[in-house]
């Protein structure tokens, strides 16, 4: 007997417990119920892909270089796999949590969907503060997590990357323990990884290579020229050093750029390559950079300029900075930046806004392009990556707008609409196993 989604009621899950507007979870998921509305979703629908397939916690004992025997959190959320493998970071943080965690493998479901992946979203995440951990620690921890995954994983079923605080030698970690216990190497169990060892080259850009290419298409929509704009990115890790260096390459203006340390601005454009000179002599951050204004973060959010780009963490763009945030486009490049209070804001200032799981999408596709080309045994020149990364991160952008343009929408719920549709047509077709 077919099985029938309407027998549940939306309420079920949605009503019992007031919406948390600091949780990561519910943010995604206010954006989720209007999505869900437009495309009218069946109560049922909505019941199974809002809620996550699969969620695991373990507790990992690591021998820390004192002897003593130290218990860390880790979790793996797998939120959805109808379209393919589920593919998500790995980010170790002293902060991170479930709720965190579910939410960053909803926003991964909807962002493989939305550039035509084949994957479902998942991720995972250490609750450690890897600032505090020796090399060999950090590795006896990398590879007891996988361990006590090993079954979670898998070439066909669930596909680490790196995310926060995590790197290729962590993935090579990964790849290597998984191998052992596989009694094979695998080199399509994890993505990110060194390119000795089946990465791909242009993956360590590919994030802010795709912010670049949907800034662009943005700008072209708006009628601002790149030689005009001025620019300034929250965050100065790979995904933003890699924008500001990008957007620069096409005549943008990289007025300030920001770290852990506070932002750094210069009306007149910003010496970019000197400042990550600086950061490698500098232990990594730009303290004590005296080639330009000291600000702080929240003075780089509201600057005057033609593009914003957040790439540091969730919820850095709250209601009060967006009242005085006056860029005409806000790139997403970190997931989450943007407060859901804030997005009314935005909208009545008629700022355009890419939203995360559009703008960074660049990442997870070149880790597609990745897992290709390790199931194929045949590897693509940097030039092939970037020109595919380009073109599916092109059409993503226009497929957004148009669904925006049709729906008289956000950019942002554009998104989650093209997204979510793409997942519920391919769950509709496949039907309920029972």
């Amino acid at each position: 007997m077919p099985f029938n989604f309407d027998v549940y009621e939306r309420s079920a899950y949605r009503e019992p417990a007031p919406i948390d507007h600091d949780s990561p979870f519910q943010s995604m998921m206010e954006r989720f119920d209007v999505a869900a509305e437009i495309l009218e979703l069946s109560p049922g629908f909505y019941e199974y892909l809002c809620r996550p397939a699969r969620m695991h916690v373990t507790s990992i004992p690591v021998e820390m270089d004192s002897g003593r025997v130290k218990i860390f959190e880790g979790y793996r959320v797998i939120h959805n796999n109808v379209l393919g493998p589920s593919k998500g970071g790995i980010r170790f943080a002293p902060d991170v949590t479930l709720n965190e965690v579910k939410a960053l493998a909803g926003w991964m479901t909807w962002k493989c969907s939305l550039v035509d992946l084949p994957f479902g979203g998942a991720k995972g995440g250490v609750a450690c503060n890897p600032e505090e951990m020796s090399p060999g620690e950090l590795e006896r921890l990398t590879r007891r997590y996988t361990a006590d995954l090993f079954d979670v994983f898998g070439p066909d079923k669930d596909i680490p990357a790196p995310d926060m605080n995590t790197n290729e030698q962590i993935m090579a970690w990964v790849l290597d323990t998984y191998s052992m216990h596989a009694r094979q190497t695998e080199n399509a169990v994890v993505t990110g990884k060194p390119v000795g060892l089946g990465g791909s080259k242009g993956r360590r850009q590919a994030t802010g290579r795709g912010v670049m290419t949907v800034t662009l298409a943005a700008m072209e929509q708006i009628g601002l020229a790149p030689g005009d704009c001025t620019v300034a990115v929250q965050g100065f890790g790979n995904v933003g050093a890699t924008a500001a260096d990008l957007l620069g390459e096409q005549g943008c203006t990289v007025v300030a750029v920001s770290d852990i340390t506070g932002g750094y601005y210069n009306e007149n454009g910003l010496d970019l390559k000197a400042m990550k000179a600086y950061t490698q002599q500098n232990g990594g951050t730009l303290a004590g950079y005296e080639e330009a204004q000291h600000i702080t973060n929240e003075e780089l959010l509201t600057l005057d300029v033609d593009v914003l780009v957040p790439a540091a963490k969730e919820d850095q763009i709250n209601r009060e900075i967006a009242e005085d945030l006056r860029a005409r486009i806000v790139a997403e490049g970190a997931n989450g930046p943007t407060h859901p209070a804030a997005d009314e804001v935005l909208a009545e200032k008629e700022v355009l806004v890419i939203p995360d799981i559009l703008a960074n999408a660049g990442g997870v596709t070149a880790s597609y392009f990745e897992w290709v080309q390790n199931r194929q045994g045949f590897f693509w020149t940097e030039e092939e990556v970037n020109r595919r990364l380009d073109r599916m991160m092109g059409e993503a952008f226009d497929k957004v707008y148009t669904a925006a343009d049709k729906y008289d929408v956000s950019l942002r719920i554009a998104a989650y609409v093209v997204g979510i549709r793409r997942v519920a047509e391919a769950l509709r077709m496949r039907g309920i196993y029972a």
